[in-house]
């Protein structure tokens, strides 16, 4: 009954990530090129798109320990869950590239926050919150994929 519920949330809170990442980036991108200075704004952009990354991710632990189907099969048989494209997906890749994406969001808001310098601090967020960004694409199951979901 609440799985419906919590993956209907989980992909609404995909769109919001991704959404959030680009203003990240837009922002980070347009302090570099325009050498504007580091504001609050800018923080704020990364602070919400990690924390934002976090829910999602906290959500996704709910689903994947305590709700999903596909996950209780695929912990009962490892091997045969392998020989599925849609299992090994949603059981390994799916999770395992939204952790990298959370790790190198976290990785780029430290590391930009701590520049010595505004461009320094842009060129990094843009960096470390594009690859992050690039990662959560990869994981996502797109509805055009043979395991996609809309």
């Amino acid at each position: 009954m609440l799985y419906p519920v919590f993956l209907t949330l989980h992909s609404i809170l995909r769109w919001l990530v991704i959404l959030l990442a680009l203003f990240a980036i837009i922002r980070a991108a347009t302090g570099i090129t325009f050498k504007r200075g580091w504001m609050q704004m800018d923080n704020r952009a990364g602070l919400w798109f990690t924390i934002l990354l976090d829910l999602q991710v906290l959500v996704g632990i709910i689903l994947y320990f305590f709700l999903s189907p596909i996950t209780a099969s695929a912990l009962q048989n490892f091997g045969a869950a392998m020989g599925s494209p849609a299992t090994r997906f949603f059981s390994i890749e799916h999770v395992l590239g939204m952790i990298i994406a959370v790790v190198i969001a976290h990785i780029g808001r430290a590391l930009s926050r701590k520049a010595p310098t505004p461009v320094q601090k842009h060129r990094r967020a843009a960096i470390w919150f594009g690859l992050a960004l690039l990662v959560v694409l990869a994981a996502i199951p797109w509805p055009f994929l043979s395991y996609g979901r809309s």
